[in-house]
């Protein structure tokens, strides 16, 4: 990416720099006597929220932050040593939802299983422990706070006994991403629209760039976290399935800039592949399920065929209750056309 001076064909997006404007985000201590409140406020309104209080400490954030720009800065040809299998889950590459867009993307990504050994020793044979090491201390302190925050929804804890459980445990990912300097990036993309595939998505946007925007009332808004420590929590597809559709599986994108190269973080936090999601599993809704039940491994699968008409395809009544994206963003064109012309 660093050596091009003009921005491909391949890449090339519609010009958006005219469409996004700037907002503020609920701002949530996880430590709030009101805590169940402010998350069902915000979860309901915007679909993401900053958290603080969450007690993951700085030092650790810097040192992921040091070790994701030395995994970056290798030459391309050396990441290629650890690049994911087609059908592979960890290692380097590029987002998977790539293949649902007629245009490519700014973007480079390695992703984290537990322990990234694996990878990692094909990037620094000799010198491999300490990235492991941050990468693993890193996730387990994000599981800890992700635990914290599944129990604070006030859901039934035996809905999700798997949360303390030590014999099913949820499927966690930690996303490296990196969007390198661009020549042009009103008209470049570093992640495209979508939701996540996820119960909540704990995001960190490194260093002092910001690139994450939300569509909000049909609207793109730029998220600027007001507290340099707080951790983005944006809610996906998995909880909004469980509220009943009551909690926003925000849709988001990733824009570029001309400086970076700008870094952040995302760690996916999903109940085990066996376990049945239920919509009205969250304390105090009174309402006529607007979803089926179904297994994890089920949705997952149908959002890997279907990407953006997954929730669509459980919805008891055939119609997506959150407006179809192509409608949100501008009606029902061809989505060349709705993103690149």
């Amino acid at each position: 990416f660093e050596s091009i001076q003009t921005l491909p064909e391949s890449h090339v997006w519609h010009d958006q720099s005219h469409e996004i404007q700037s907002s503020s985000i609920p701002i949530i201590d996880l430590h709030d006597p009101n805590v169940i409140k402010l998350i069902r406020n915000a979860s309901e309104s915007w679909g993401i929220f900053e958290l603080i209080g969450h007690g993951i400490p700085l030092k650790l954030v810097k040192d992921v932050e040091e070790e994701a720009r030395r995994l970056f800065s290798l030459p391309f040809q050396h990441k290629l040593k650890a690049l994911r299998s087609a059908n592979g889950a960890t290692g380097y590459g590029i987002a998977k939802i790539f293949k649902f867009y007629p245009k490519l993307l700014w973007h480079e990504g390695f992703t984290i299983m537990g322990s990234p050994a694996a990878d990692a020793v094909k990037l620094w044979p000799n010198h491999y422990m300490h990235f492991c090491d941050v990468m693993e201390s890193y996730q387990k302190k994000m599981r800890a706070v992700a635990d914290q925050l599944m129990l604070s929804l006030n859901i039934p804890r035996e809905d999700v006994k798997w949360v303390t459980s030590s014999e099913e445990v949820a499927s966690t990912a930690l996303q490296l991403n990196s969007y390198p300097p661009c020549p042009n990036p009103s008209r470049a993309l570093g992640l495209p629209p979508h939701t996540d595939t996820s119960l909540f998505t704990l995001l960190r946007q490194l260093g002092n760039t910001n690139g994450l925007q939300i569509l909000k009332d049909g609207k793109w808004v730029m998220v600027a976290p007001v507290n340099a420590h707080a951790l983005l929590v944006n809610i996906g597809d998995l909880l909004h399935l469980m509220s009943n559709g009551r909690f926003i599986s925000v849709v988001h994108r990733a824009a570029v800039n001309l400086k970076g190269p700008r870094l952040s973080t995302a760690y996916f936090y999903i109940p085990p592949v066996e376990y049945e999601l239920s919509p009205l599993c969250l304390q105090g809704l009174d309402q006529l399920p607007l979803y089926r039940s179904l297994k994890v491994k089920e949705y997952v699968a149908l959002k890997a065929r279907h990407f953006d008409k997954a929730l669509s395809l459980v919805n008891e009544n055939k119609v997506d209750d959150m407006t179809s994206w192509k409608m949100k963003i501008g009606g029902e064109r061809k989505r060349e056309e709705e993103y690149i012309n």
